[in-house]
């Protein structure tokens, strides 16, 4: 299963870069990050369409889309691990994690994912949600594995 990290904003920039790229590397499964940016000066609602057309047009055309939206579903880490082995065990090749700028995403997007999650009521900034997103992708990895990273406590 290859997974698809397509996001606004470039992460070079960010100090959270070498913590995503720590996480990163641990990952057998295959991670894509498909940044992307847009560099007019537009009204928000305006920004978030034309950022939700841009990360649209990266996904995976097969990709199971997960939307990481604050009133989506908040999970156990768990939850996630069955979530991924579920999608996994149907022989799903593409999922998809999209993560909007700081408007949010687009209706457009929004109504192309397949499962809202969340990381819970609070804003987060969408390059820390990216970190947290990649280390639990690494935890839902040690879970299915067995590994002792994950302790549940």
């Amino acid at each position: 299963m290859r997974i698809t990290l397509a996001a606004v904003g470039r992460m070079k920039r960010s100090e959270l870069a070498p913590a995503y790229d720590d996480y990163a590397k641990r990952l057998s499964w295959p991670l894509i990050l498909k940044e992307v940016e847009e560099k007019r000066p537009l009204p928000a609602e305006q920004l978030m369409v034309a950022e939700g057309a841009a990360l649209l047009s990266s996904l995976p055309t097969d990709a199971y889309v997960i939307a990481l939206e604050r009133s989506g579903k908040n999970i156990s880490s768990e939850a996630f691990a069955a979530l991924l082995q579920g999608l996994q065990d149907e022989g799903r090749r593409e999922v998809a994690f999209v993560i909007g700028g700081a408007d949010g995403l687009s209706a457009e997007v929004i109504e192309r994912s397949d499962f809202k999650l969340s990381f819970g009521a609070m804003v987060l900034p969408h390059m820390l949600a990216r970190t947290l997103l990649v280390e639990q992708l690494f935890r839902a990895q040690s879970i299915l594995a067995g590994h002792p990273y994950h302790r549940g406590v």
